[in-house]
């Protein structure tokens, strides 16, 4: 019988602005839908408790870069978000006491397979094949909160090839991240190590081999991202 050696995966850590130390990444969160402007043009309703999702740490890609075109979709689609990062957690963490468990945030792409999206939701299927692939949680560097105090406001722009694609503020979400992070921990124990991708805004749309993508969140590190060849 055949004998196989398996290394495990390098743990997925993100940079941290300002600093030598890297944050590794325990689970990534994912909310869902939390922009009314984005509800609307997925022709979808207003959703309570807030949708939420997620995908496998190895999805990270650090600092943007170049990514292939993924397999298995024709209609690949960007997601500029606000990403949060946790330095601590727990259960039923309450509202007031949410921030408190913030240790900072980054700029993220949540990347989406929008074709099979679509035959998912209406056949009321799991997301995971259009959300949990290869390579689809591209990430910046992390600010830590001291260096930019709680964010409540803020814009999120978004460009493909220099045309600006999203544009809206932090402050329009739906449910806000002291919410998120609240109804987060009523079904997860959440840790330090967490990332939280908050939502897009609308505007989101296909990209294809070339684009170049740049991600801005105000006071945080821009991220940019090519998509190169397709991945086989």
């Amino acid at each position: 019988m055949a004998t196989f050696a398996f290394s495990p995966a390098p743990a997925a850590h993100l940079d941290i602005v300002g600093t030598d130390a890297k944050f590794p990444v325990r689970r990534i969160y994912c909310i869902g839908k939390n922009y009314v402007a984005h509800i609307i043009e997925m022709n979808a309703d207003e959703r309570d408790p807030p949708v939420i999702f997620m995908k496998p740490t190895d999805a990270i890609v650090k600092n943007g870069g170049e990514i292939p075109y993924p397999v298995f979709t024709s209609n690949y689609h960007y997601e500029c978000e606000l990403v949060v990062a946790l330095k601590s957690g727990g259960y039923n963490i309450a509202q007031d006491q949410a921030e408190s468990h913030i240790f900072g945030y980054a700029v993220g792409l949540d990347m989406t397979r929008r074709d099979h999206q679509a035959a998912a939701l209406a056949k009321g299927l799991p997301w995971e094949v259009t959300k949990a692939f290869d390579q689809s949680a591209p990430v910046g560097p992390i600010t830590r909160v001291e260096d930019c105090g709680i964010l409540k406001n803020g814009h999120v722009r978004f460009s493909v090839n220099g045309q600006v694609k999203q544009d809206a503020d932090i402050s329009l979400m739906i449910w806000k991240i002291d919410e998120i992070i609240a109804k987060l921990s009523e079904q997860y124990c959440l840790m330090a190590g967490d990332i939280i991708m908050t939502g897009t805004p609308a505007g989101v749309g296909a990209v294809v081999t070339g684009d170049v993508l740049d991600c801005h969140v105000d006071g945080l590190q821009p991220m940019q991202l090519r998509i190169g060849a397709p991945a086989a």
